[in-house]
């Protein structure tokens, strides 16, 4: 099986609305291998029932690869929710033989090593040799634990999902995740918070520093002190009498002892406690139960009654053996990756099970228990039963003064007594420790009583009742986008906001550039999400960046689709424009608000039926006779749209017009309809986004589409007289705008300095070269990104193109460089004229092609631009 290609669709993508890892299969050289399925399933005899059918008489390797890779997943403890076979259809003439496996997943690394676990497995069946699946298996299954979120970090990001806060997580090991957007996020890593103070944890961890505080604060703590020989603390213990010891900065009940009492025991346990540290706590022993206290901000979220680990009898089995049962129950697992962690068998195992007179190989009487440690630590092998509404508001109000007394956000508090309903004062119970980062499985998952959602607590102490969300505007389209995305986010910045942006020239924060180049995909916009000083995001979504990657957002507020033209067909398995549409769709399909449609686009239009009920659609067009928009403003529905060169916002029958198109630097005085059309777009997002119309106004009039702004969109120069116009264009659709454009501002010729990226379909290049014969009076045809082609390939390409248009052969010139292209171009223009110069890749090209000829011109130009 030949993998040409895999990919991580990590956002809502083009097949699912969940993550997804894509992998494109050359079938030319797929394995058929006669009962295939039987032997799979064979091998893998737990499948469900669906996959099961579809493996029964299955010999091909490619069509039995996506049920295996999901059930690998599966066994591994990591499933995948989503999968999906893609094969290319009949106009997948340009990548002939390829099927797309689609298999959604919980954790990407897994999905990974599932997937070259079941091409190794293939090859070895393929070659009737030997596979250890058992073990590879066992190997996904630690690829899984290694990654996976911890129990308390999962608590809390699931509960945050449920509220519809959307979460990041920055790095691959670490459980350090962001909760929400720009200026709203949190960040959280367990039950650490981006609010927890510094200070506080390390006055947690230093347990007697805690105790001396809290003592203070009038909260009930245990007599003991701090040492660092052992003849110290022998004096403290003979003085306190019977005493726990513990290591002054441990965790997780490591190095405690309780209930000590003569000088040998002391010897023991201080030599237990400093294997964790070289101070160690001698404290007064308090007699009674284990308790655990989650406080999230000024509440107590819940309360739980710990149990140390222990095992009971049955007459028969050996203390051993029946650890070695109950550690074989599912919910126990190494660490904290489970409900409940195994209980271990070791020296303090033993030293516990002596003082009560057993052994590790005493056979305990029927209903006998005995305990195997003397703290109720989780992370040893305890288990807890919830008490929650147990606790006296005596206890409540002491618990929070705690955490706030050490300055804790989200703590554990510690307490032992011996009734939980009763005060802690009458019965000589204390706080014995306070917890930084407390873990909340105990919580969420008790052995005993009832569920307490402790992640809940913590979302709702960190957002109240925000959902953690900035707001979000989407655009995406064949053409125009990046002009109507840095429209939307200059109106924004106007009013006020910090604004995020991503487009194909870089990533700008409040204006500022911090990265360059194309910044249309997942990378970049999470970027901005994750920017903490941004207010307001406006990402230019291109096909490509859904393709590779999904999308970086879960939801946008609103999603603007401008248009849908053939472009980039061929690639990535989109072949014909409805592919093409649906990709675009997927932006549309993630708005929880509102999306904007072009109503003069059928595909556009076609998208309102895909979309939630509860999302409101905004139809903008430069016909005001729109038939679809009439019909819908009708309807009682928004729309924006061109009439007498006004930009007129309609809601139903309301229309107010906002402002005259001409006096817009964007549309060049109302010649530019193709900025029109985005100025209408970007007037139609900012409405729905609660934008007032002087605010709107003020944007839309304001915003200068130059070389400084908007590079390489429609950036106009004087050279001498000609006008100059520079632009991106790289599809038919962009070229036939531009000489539409350019023709509305001259009486005189027009001159096209054109060229086109190489990785389009010959046909799609003959049919720029027939656009631009059509558009233009005088073409020259150079190249620029040629992607792949031989030299001179895409020339001879869009020749052909103008040829077909009958372009008389005197008015058309090759010069392959781009230089020479522009004198070229230049050289046939007179004063009056206009010259297009499309598909440039940058404003130096024509700096650099006009400096020998015209100085004067070359310096015009560049103070333009500066």
């Amino acid at each position: 099986m030949r993998i040409i290609e895999q990919r991580l669709l990590r956002g809502p993508n083009l097949y699912a609305a969940t993550p997804c890892l894509l992998a494109v299969i050359d079938s030319a050289g797929a394995e058929l291998l006669p009962g295939l399925g039987a032997r799979l399933l064979a091998l893998l005899p737990e499948m469900p029932r669906a996959a099961s059918a579809r493996l029964s008489d299955c010999n091909s390797t490619i069509d039995a690869l996506e049920p295996v890779v999901m059930e690998l997943q599966r066994l591994a403890g990591a499933p995948g929710a989503f999968s999906q076979t893609v094969t290319s259809g009949p106009h997948a003439a340009a990548t002939p033989g390829r099927v797309r496996v689609v298999c959604g997943y919980a954790t990407e690394q897994v999905a990974v090593a599932a997937l070259e676990t079941a091409r190794a497995l293939f090859e070895a069946l393929a070659r009737d040799e030997a596979f250890d699946l058992a073990a590879a298996i066992g190997d996904l299954q630690h690829t899984a634990q290694r990654h996976a979120i911890g129990t308390s970090t999962g608590a809390v990001i699931g509960a945050a999902h449920k509220r519809g806060i959307p979460s990041l997580r920055l790095t691959e090991n670490a459980n350090l995740f962001q909760l929400g957007w720009g200026s709203r996020q949190k960040r959280l890593q367990a039950t650490i918070t981006g609010a927890t103070n510094n200070i506080a944890v390390g006055i947690a961890s230093d347990k007697q520093l805690t105790k001396t505080l809290l003592d203070q604060a009038g909260c009930p703590v245990p007599a003991g002190d701090t040492v660092t020989s052992l003849a110290q603390a022998q004096r403290v213990a003979k003085r306190i009498g019977s005493v726990t010891i513990k290591p002054l900065d441990g965790n997780q009940g490591k190095g405690v002892t309780v209930a000590v009492s003569t000088p040998e025991e002391v010897e023991r346990a201080f030599a237990f406690a400093q294997k964790y540290g070289r101070h160690v706590i001698v404290e007064e022993f308090l007699r009674g139960r284990d308790y655990r206290v989650l406080v999230t901000g000024r509440k107590v979220a819940a309360a739980s009654w710990r149990r140390p680990p222990h095992v009971t009898g049955d007459g028969v089995s050996t203390v051993r053996e029946l650890v070695e049962t109950e550690n074989r129950n599912p919910a126990r697992g190494d660490g904290h990756t489970n409900i409940l962690t195994r209980i271990p068998l070791d020296d303090l195992a033993v030293d516990v099970l002596a003082k009560q007179g057993y052994t590790l190989d005493s056979v305990l009487a029927q209903g006998v228990s005995v305990d195997l440690r003397g703290n109720a630590n989780l992370s040893t092998g305890g288990t807890a039963e919830d008490v929650t509404d147990l606790l006296p508001q005596e206890t409540r109000d002491i618990c929070i003064r705690a955490a706030r007394t050490i300055g804790l956000d989200v703590a554990g508090i510690d307490i032992v007594c011996q009734d939980i309903a009763q005060p802690l004062r009458e019965q000589r119970g204390g706080i014995i420790e306070v917890n930084a980062a407390p873990g909340i499985r105990m919580h969420q998952y008790p052995s005993r009583g009832t569920p307490r959602d402790a992640g809940a607590a913590i979302v709702e102490a960190l957002f109240g009742e925000d959902d953690g969300r900035i707001p979000l505007i989407a655009v995406t389209g064949t053409n125009g986008k990046t002009t109507t995305t840095l429209l939307i986010e200059h109106a924004a910045r106007s009013a006020g906001l910090r604004t995020g942006c991503t487009t194909t020239e870089g990533v700008f924060i409040d204006g500022q550039q911090i990265a360059r180049g194309d910044c249309t995909g997942y990378r970049s916009a999470r970027s901005v999400l994750a920017s903490p000083e941004v207010e307001f995001a406006v990402l230019e979504t291109a096909r490509g960046g859904i393709l590779k990657r999904g999308l970086a957002y879960d939801k946008c507020d609103v999603a603007v689709v401008l248009n849908v033209s053939a472009d980039h067909l061929g690639l990535d398995g989109v072949d014909t424009i409805e592919e093409l549409a649906k990709v675009k769709a997927v932006v549309a399909q993630r708005a929880r608000r509102a999306v904007v449609l072009n109503a003069e686009d059928d595909y556009c239009v076609a998208m309102a039926s895909t979309l939630a009920a509860e999302v409101e659609v905004l139809y903008f067009s430069l016909d005001a006779d729109n038939p679809i928009l009439l019909r819908h403003l009708e309807k009682g529905g928004r729309a924006v749209y061109l009439q007498d060169n006004s930009i007129v916002l309609a809601n139903g029958s309301k229309h107010e017009a906002l402002l005259n198109v001409r006096s817009m630097p964007v549309t060049m005085k109302g010649a530019a309809r193709y900025n029109i059309a985005n100025s209408l777009a970007a007037a139609a997002a900012l409405s729905a986004s609660g934008f007032g119309n002087l605010e709107i106004i003020d944007g839309l009039r304001t915003f200068v589409s130059d070389w400084k702004h908007n590079p390489l969109r429609s950036n106009v120069f004087d050279v001498d007289g000609v006008t100059v116009i520079v632009d991106y264009a790289h599809n038919s659709a962009a070229y036939a705008a531009l000489a539409e454009t350019a023709r509305a501002l001259t009486p005189g010729r027009l001159v096209g300095v054109v060229a086109a990226p190489g990785d389009r379909r010959d046909d799609d290049l003959v049919d720029i070269g027939a656009t631009c014969a059509a558009g233009f009076d005088e073409l020259v045809v150079y190249e620029t990104e040629n992607r792949g082609r031989a030299s001179g390939e895409v020339a001879r390409l869009l020749v052909q193109g103008a040829q077909v248009g009958k372009f008389e052969q005197d008015h058309l010139q090759v010069e392959l460089d781009v230089h020479q292209a522009i004198r070229a171009g230049l050289s046939r223009c007179e004063p009056g004229d206009v010259l297009v110069f499309g598909c440039g890749s940058s404003i130096s090209e024509l700096l650099e092609a006009i400096r020998p000829t015209s100085p004067a011109a070359a310096q015009r130009i560049e103070a333009e631009a500066v």
